[in-house]
């Protein structure tokens, strides 16, 4: 028992005692497609297990060599005096460290010549869909639209797409995406308030502040739903140790729920905990680490870089004669020092609207040390701020240009590398499209599927080739 809220310090498991034998499990039962009733049926259950594994692993038809290998380190263990299934475990560690599994591998037609696009093959745009949706390998049902060449056939796309979306295992993207993009993977190692200040506060409560999001963000795109209810949403996803650290009654459990809110001011994300303590210190607020997070992440004008040896808020203040009580009279202070006024008038009235939020997200009208907290500020387009409401209403004024952010943010998400200028018109289409259906957040992820970018690629020159090569066998250490 500590300071606040009762925790439990330790727990012990014991048991279970006295077990024999392997325990089957649905990881085991999805490799085990077969079990050899006599010895002599060993070999012929074996090939069949080692082909369904580098089916579904190499994620493409295969031939008999791609079978043979695994199979001969079958072969090998067995006769070593390996039982079955040692046998089988062998097989499938040949399987695990082929380059067929290992690398998404994709090949270009004999006939395409270098510098030139050309569409990737069904079973390789299948590995892309998966990869993007569910950070996995394809299922059994797409691989084999993939191998019998039906993915492109008119409609087959899209209705894997919605299905695939519908599937649990599409929680992947939505947790990696929002990691991605909202650095919600950053909450365990950045945001660690003071306990002696929030002694309420504990991992539960910081695991809360991400399941919120992501939940937020799987319902708007499985329902179908608009891209700016991200910023706009009336309701969020809560539990009972949630909603106590927001102020919110009458949520009871540890189930998380969705849950209609009364305090605009609490609306969408910028109402989130999740962002409100990453862009937080442990001690107090960060005007300067909110701003440029709104800034950089839901309008894409990040802030150029502090010139070099600037002191921190603190210690350029440190030694003056000054009655500044609140961050933002130290910010004040902070101007004068002539190389960061330029870049504060733009980087700080995001971050002054949501001084209101304290480091783990709760609303407050005053500092701890009784400072009248202002949240006014004007943006660089001359937009008055007062408050997270016209924050948001500032931001959702252009719904274009957040729609914008995301395309391109899951864009790189998709496709695994950084934008290019080429890439830009792709990006304005997808935005029209996404605009005239009032930018919901499921049709920006199908026209990035439907989009070039995502279903071709380009074919070499030699010496790019030979780079590659050589910076593959760098990152080796080769």
């Amino acid at each position: 028992m500590v300071a606040g809220a009762p925790k439990i310090r330790t727990a012990l498991i014991e048991g279970p005692y006295k077990v024999t034998g392997v325990s089957a499990s649905p990881s085991r039962n999805r490799i085990f497609v077969c079990r050899p009733s006599t010895v002599a049926d060993e070999t012929g259950c074996a090939r069949r297990i080692l082909t369904n594994l580098t089916r579904r692993a190499y994620r493409r038809s295969v031939t008999a060599s791609d079978v043979q290998a695994p199979l001969d380190f079958y072969n090998q263990a067995r006769q070593s005096g390996e039982p079955f299934d040692a046998g089988i475990r062998a097989g499938l560690a040949r399987v695990l460290s082929s380059t067929s599994f290992i690398y998404r591998m994709e090949s270009d037609p004999a006939d395409a010549k270098p510098g030139t696009a050309h569409p990737v093959s069904d079973v390789e745009l299948a590995s892309r869909l998966s990869f993007f949706l569910w950070s996995s390998i394809p299922d059994d049902k797409l691989l084999d639209l993939a191998t019998s060449n039906q993915l492109r056939q008119p409609g087959v796309l899209a209705a894997q797409v919605k299905r695939m979306l519908a599937d649990k295992r599409s929680d992947a993207f939505v947790s990696n995406f929002t990691g991605q993009w909202l650095q919600l993977r950053n909450l365990e190692s950045k945001v660690s308030p003071d306990l002696l200040m929030f002694p309420e506060f504990d991992d539960n409560i910081r695991k809360g502040f991400r399941r919120e999001t992501e939940m937020l963000f799987g319902y708007i795109l499985r329902n179908d739903r608009s891209t700016m209810e991200l910023l706009t949403a009336d309701y969020t996803f809560l539990n009972e140790r949630l909603a106590k650290n927001y102020g919110i009654p009458n949520v009871y459990g540890e189930r998380f729920r969705k849950v209609q809110l009364t305090d605009p001011n609490r609306f969408g994300l910028l109402g989130h905990g999740s962002i409100l303590s990453l862009t937080a210190l442990a001690t107090r607020t960060s005007p300067v680490f909110r701003g440029v997070y709104v800034l950089t992440t839901f309008l894409n004008t990040p802030p150029p870089p502090p010139p070099p040896n600037v002191p921190a808020l603190e210690e350029s203040n440190k030694g003056k004669e000054t009655t500044a009580k609140s961050v933002r009279d130290q910010l004040e202070l902070h101007r004068q020092v002539q190389p960061c006024a330029s870049c504060h008038r733009v980087i700080d009235p995001p971050g002054f609207a949501l001084e209101n939020f304290n480091s783990i997200g709760q609303w407050r009208t005053a500092m701890d040390n009784g400072a009248k907290i202002d949240a006014n500020g004007v943006l660089a387009d001359g937009s008055k701020l007062s408050g997270p409401i016209e924050l948001r209403q500032a931001i959702t004024a252009r719904p274009e240009a957040f729609a914008t952010v995301i395309t391109e943010r899951m864009m790189v998400y998709a496709l695994g590398r950084g934008l290019e200028p080429a890439d830009m018109p792709v990006v304005r289409r997808i935005v029209r499209k996404a605009g005239q259906n009032n930018y919901r957040l499921s049709t920006i992820v199908n026209e990035i599927i439907a989009s070039a970018p995502f279903q071709m690629r380009t074919r070499l020159e030699p010496a790019q080739k030979a780079q590659q090569s050589l910076q593959a066998q760098l990152g080796k250490g080769e």
